[in-house]
């Protein structure tokens, strides 16, 4: 699966989703996918498997926990193990932002 995948699963809950920002504003709940990290897996100087670090934001007007249900089933549903950050208040920008740290091979 690579970003571009996970973005089509996420529009198909209906959420704009997005790699990095939005071109034009968006009204809440939204997703931007950000590329985190490599951790590609190697031996004998060699790249075997290539794994990306990517965060999923979730991004809502209110703490709102069924929202957060739907984007964490739609991860497990795909088989991507997923480690949870939040909701954590913006307060610059009235908005909860909820960090799922993903790993795509």
């Amino acid at each position: 699966m690579t970003y571009l995948d996970l973005i089509d699963e996420f529009k198909s809950l209906g959420f704009p989703t997005s790699y990095g920002s939005f071109k034009s504003a968006v009204t809440p709940p939204y997703i931007a996918i950000n590329s985190t990290n490599n951790n590609d897996f190697m031996a004998d100087n060699i790249n075997y498997k290539d794994i990306e670090g990517y965060q999923v934001e979730l991004y809502t007007a209110i703490k709102h926990p069924p929202t957060e249900n739907l984007v964490q089933d739609k991860l497990k549903e795909l088989g991507i193990p997923y480690s949870k950050i939040g909701p954590l208040p913006i307060e610059s920008e009235n908005l909860y932002q909820t960090i799922y740290e993903v790993q795509l091979i």
